[in-house]
């Protein structure tokens, strides 16, 4: 059934954006403020959409850090402890510490051109659906 006659709005849900007032479709959900229009946090924080865009943060943060950290960790030992293997000469006087000093540089780059594409890919899509819980519509 339609509705004729658009009911008054309630402080917790949005107005009908440019789709009129005869709508087939279901009730705006209630935004997650409080009383005094201020974002409601620890009901944001239980939503699905937040619990959603933590489990996508974590499932790059995690794996990425160990991984470097596992990286670093492995120059720093061979560093202290490989000084023969460090000191082997590839180009002149480059050995291999030089070089694998100057790959944590290249690595730590990479790092962050793939977290931006990732955040911009998988991340800011569910930062909006999080921020629209609370009315903020972005541009």
């Amino acid at each position: 059934m339609t509705k004729a006659v658009p009911r008054p709005l309630d402080s917790r849900q949005t107005p009908n954006r440019g789709r009129g007032f005869a709508t087939f479709d279901e009730p705006a959900k209630p935004l997650l403020v409080d009383d005094e229009g201020n974002p409601d946090f620890v009901a944001i924080q239980q939503s699905q959409e937040f619990k959603a865009l933590r489990r996508r943060a974590l499932v790059f943060i995690f794996p990425m850090t160990a991984t470097f950290l596992a990286w670093y960790l492995t120059y720093v030992i061979a560093s202290a402890y490989a000084h023969d293997f460090m000191s082997t000469r590839v180009v002149g006087v480059v050995n291999v510490g030089i070089l694998l000093g100057l790959l944590q540089f290249v690595t730590t780059v990479a790092l962050t051109l793939s977290y931006a594409r990732y955040a911009k890919r998988r991340l800011d899509p569910q930062v909006s659906a999080v921020r629209g819980l609370v009315g903020i519509v972005e541009e």
